[in-house]
Formats: C-alpha cells, sequence, structure tokens
C-alpha cells in the first residue's frame, strides 16, 4: 500500500504553491493590458491603471478595429497561419514517415536523416535568403512568410521518433491487406499520431502567429505586414506613420490603450486555440520518450 508520507506532503504543497505563483505570473500581465484597453485616457496615460480598468471605455478597440492596416495585418497573419500550419504538417508526415523506417528497409535512410539534421546546425544566411525570395518573385505575398519555413526540421525529427515507438505489426498488417504507404501513414500512422500532431500543430501555429522579422524584410508595402510586424513597428519603434491612423481619432484614447487593445487581440486567436488542443498537449508533449 502507498503512503503519503510527510516529505512527499509538503513537496505537494510547496509545489501547488509555486504552480499556482508561476500561473498568476503568467495571466496577471494579460489582465493588466486587457484591463488598460478598457480604460479612458487619463488613468492609463498616468500609468494608474493595475488590474481593473478605470473610465471603462471601449474606444480603443473602436479606433482598432476601425484602422484597415490592422485589419488587414490581422487577415494577413491568420492566412498565413492557417496555411503555413497545415503546409507544414503534411510535410512533416511525409518527411518523417520513410526516415522512421529501419536501415532494411529504406537504404541511405541515415544518409537522408544526416541531411536533414545539417540544415539545424547550418543556414544559408539571411542575405542569401532574401536574395532567393527576391529572384523567385515571392517579395511582398504570402508565400514568403511560408515557404522558407514550411519545413521544420526538428518537428521531423521528433515525429520520426513518435512513428518510431509505435508497434510494427500495425504496419505490417496494413501491407497484408494490400495497402500502399501512403495509405498506410494517411489510414494506420496519422490517427495513431493526433496528439503529437496536434501538439506539434500548436507550436506551428504559435511560431508563425509570433514571427515579425520576415515580414520587415520581404514586405515592402505595410498592407502586407503580418500581425507581429505591426505590432512591433508600433510598439518597439513607436513608428505611428504606418498604421493610418487619423490625429482626430487619438483624442479621447491614448495611445497606450489603443496598444493594449492590439496587444491583447493580436495574443487572443492562439489563447482561443490552445483550449481545445490540450487534451493532445499532455501526451503529444512526451513524443519519442518512450521505446519498446
Amino acid at each position: 500500500m502507498y503512503y503519503k508520507t510527510k516529505g512527499y506532503r509538503i513537496f505537494s504543497v510547496a509545489n501547488y504553491i509555486f504552480l499556482g505563483v508561476l500561473s498568476l505570473l503568467c495571466i496577471l500581465p494579460i489582465i493588466h493590458i486587457l484591463a488598460v484597453s478598457f480604460s479612458s485616457m487619463a488613468p492609463a496615460s498616468s500609468n494608474l491603471v493595475s488590474l481593473w480598468p478605470i473610465g471603462f471605455t471601449t474606444d480603443a478597440y473602436v479606433k482598432t478595429f476601425g484602422n484597415s492596416n490592422f485589419i488587414n495585418s490581422l487577415l494577413v497573419s491568420l492566412e498565413r497561419t492557417v496555411i503555413a500550419t497545415v503546409l507544414g504538417m503534411v510535410i512533416m508526415l511525409i518527411t518523417a514517415f520513410p526516415l522512421s523506417k529501419e536501415d532494411i528497409s529504406f537504404k541511405g535512410r541515415s544518409i537522408y536523416t544526416w541531411f536533414f539534421v545539417f540544415t539545424i546546425l547550418f543556414s544559408g544566411g539571411l542575405i542569401p535568403s532574401y536574395i532567393l525570395i527576391q529572384k523567385l518573385g515571392l517579395m511582398d505575398t504570402i508565400w514568403a512568410l511560408i515557404l522558407p519555413g514550411a519545413l521544420s526540421v526538428w518537428n521531423v525529427i521528433l515525429m520520426m521518433n513518435f512513428f518510431r515507438g509505435l508497434p510494427k505489426e500495425l504496419e505490417e498488417a496494413a501491407y497484408l491487406d494490400g495497402a500502399g504507404h501512403i495509405k498506410t501513414l494517411a489510414l494506420v500512422y496519422v490517427p495513431l499520431s493526433l496528439p503529437a500532431i496536434a501538439t506539434l500543430s500548436l507550436f506551428t501555429m504559435v511560431g508563425q502567429w509570433n514571427s515579425w522579422f520576415d515580414g520587415m524584410i520581404y514586405m515592402s508595402d505595410v498592407k502586407n505586414y503580418p500581425l507581429a510586424s505591426l505590432l512591433q513597428t508600433i510598439i518597439v519603434q513607436q513608428d505611428l506613420s504606418k498604421i493610418n491612423v487619423d490625429p482626430s481619432m487619438l483624442e479621447n484614447v491614448s495611445q497606450r490603450t489603443v496598444r493594449a487593445a492590439q496587444i491583447f487581440i493580436g495574443a487572443l486567436p492562439i489563447l482561443l486555440v490552445y483550449p481545445f488542443l490540450q487534451r493532445f498537449f499532455v501526451k503529444g508533449i512526451v513524443i519519442g520518450a518512450v521505446k519498446e
């Protein structure tokens, strides 16, 4: 019989306290940003807002959704995230599946694997990448944001290890029933790998949504900026010339409340998606950790 010792109970209490404090440290900044976005101009500009709005108003959101450049950037980020996630998962699966085979089944597998690993250690560099995108005619297009990072080798390695942990008998049974490689991948491996796919999809979505540097270098027109690039321009560089704001629009709201509203709107899609993938996250986070 298992007994909870005094030391175990002390550790559990300390662990819960630590996790509770850590959760508060993650949640409180979001609550603060939300409170600032709903506050009026004077208290927000005076930095008097903490965790509750002062002088409640929705003017910052009205101004934000009335900003054509912000809406365009939001749509660009949504389009980029959806396309890049779907395309990235498809390419990752068809790459990881053959690399998960034994050398006797796929001759030269180790060579191909190290070929992919090499790209993690060394890259072509920023200038060659920029020249390549320019020569391909992808500047100021959504594909300049998607194609360079369409295949994550790190995700391929994780999925490859997950595939290796699946029972080989299932694949052999599929082959005996007349299934080919593509059908076996689609009907056997993919259903069994949903936790891993969901976890890697979440990582890909967050990475694509938060990526801002490629938008700055590949997009010359602010209308094609993804949301992260636009927010970097507004918040970090504090350049309001690119957000298409009429000065008269800021008479009743401060720039701080508008920026807070834009930050919260920018974080909201990922916050909404995460709960639907959470049930896969715990199981998928240990992909490749358990072997037969």
